[in-house]
């Protein structure tokens, strides 16, 4: 991959990454007031595992990104 296709990519990465962050600060939020409510949070918090386990996916991929543009 050339140096404009692995910024392009990276770009792209970096753009998930800050979108993933907002999901997950809105998800914790909406279990927090589901539990002020006193609903049942199960399927909320079994979602934000999940959407945790993209964003872990994401970082990653953002790091192996970085590392091939190391000279």
């Amino acid at each position: 991959m050339d140096q404009t296709a692995l910024f392009d990519e990276l770009r792209r990465i970096e753009s998930d990454v800050v979108e993933g962050e907002r999901r997950l600060a809105e998800q914790e939020a909406l279990i927090v007031d589901l539990k002020r409510q006193g609903q049942d949070t199960a399927k909320a918090e079994a979602e934000l595992e999940r959407m945790r386990q993209d964003q872990r996916r994401r970082d990653q991929d953002r790091q192996r990104l970085l590392s091939r543009m190391q000279p």
